[in-house]
């Protein structure tokens, strides 16, 4: 892939990450419609949804912790992006971001006891990497 375009790594992560976002959310999708959730998913919804196992729920909740942090990383790169604060600090927060939330999904999923927190602490620290290179004090 060239991302000669992008005009920093920051933004190449973020784009990454929201290809990341998408494969996440079309695997459990995939995955919750063989497992027969797909009555559920396209009804009204009006209860909580059926459990289909072990994988199916650690894909789904990786899905969502993702979704909870990408706002904060994707808002940090944008401003170094506005403001023009580049480092190697962002460069290797944005990365670091990046890897640790592909490195969370194996790892949630196959439940290693004490990894996936890590894995968590450093995708948390990426974007306070970036954040700080940005910090306006």
């Amino acid at each position: 892939m060239n991302f000669g375009n992008f005009g920093s790594v920051e933004l190449q992560m973020l784009w990454l990450s929201i290809a990341l976002g998408l494969v996440q959310i079309l695997v459990v999708t995939l995955i919750g419609g063989m497992a027969g959730r797909t009555p559920w998913a396209i009804g009204a919804r009006d209860v909580p949804p059926p459990s289909y196992g072990k994988l199916f729920g650690r894909l789904d909740r990786a899905f969502m912790n993702f979704v909870e942090t990408f706002a904060f990383f994707a808002s940090a790169v944008l401003l170094a992006q506005v403001l023009g604060k580049h480092s190697m600090l962002s460069v290797r927060g944005a990365e670091l971001y990046f890897w640790a939330r592909v490195a969370y999904i194996p790892a949630y999923a196959l439940g290693i006891p004490g990894l996936r927190t890590i894995i968590w602490i450093a995708s948390f620290t990426g974007i306070a990497m970036v954040m700080w290179t940005i910090y306006p004090g």
